[in-house]
């Protein structure tokens, strides 16, 4: 909660000794519009920008390993994110209502958690990594601009309405097997 509700606050530089971005961090600092989270990083806690509707760029190391629940939730200015091939675990709502979310590249997580792109509705394309093998209730839901979707072989399951409200959805490519 070190800089929870810093309204004015608009740059952060964090330095190379710090190795995680606790719970609620800088969340709801409405005029943060740039972060670069050092190398040193290895976690980012659970709603750690959530409300930070300024934030247009993030820098994400390949240093990370997780991101929590409600990271980003409501970064309503983020465009696209990449997110590092470390990242072995994303949490529930991670980016729920990021509406200019236009891109993203997952890494090989197993599961897409409940709520995570929900209604993200400026989201176009999704590619569920091959190493995922579970998408969970409400995952894209609200994604209104998502045209087409492309589902690996490993899922075994997909949760209700994980793709409900997705009214432009128009192909949704199951691989083989």
């Amino acid at each position: 909660f070190c800089f929870t509700d810093c309204s004015s606050l608009t740059l952060v530089k964090i330095p190379q000794s710090v190795t995680s971005i606790g719970d609620s961090a800088f969340k709801g600092c409405s005029a943060l519009t740039c972060i670069t989270i050092p190398t040193t990083v290895t976690s980012i806690g659970s709603s750690a920008f959530s409300g930070c509707t300024s934030l247009s760029q993030i820098s994400i190391p390949p240093t990370i390993k997780s991101i929590g629940d409600s990271t980003f939730l409501g970064c309503s200015s983020l465009t696209q994110i990449v997110i590092p091939s470390s990242v072995t675990s994303i949490g529930e709502g991670a980016f729920l209502r990021c509406t200019l979310l236009t891109q993203v590249t997952l890494p090989s997580i197993t599961s897409i958690k409940k709520q995570t792109f929900r209604q993200c509705s400026s989201l176009k394309r999704i590619t569920i990594p091959k190493a995922t093998t579970s998408i969970e209730s409400f995952a894209f839901a609200g994604c209104s601009s998502l045209t087409q979707v492309r589902i690996p072989s490993n899922v075994t399951s997909i949760g209700d309405y994980a793709f409900d409200n997705c009214y432009s959805l128009k192909e949704v490519i199951f691989d083989e097997n």
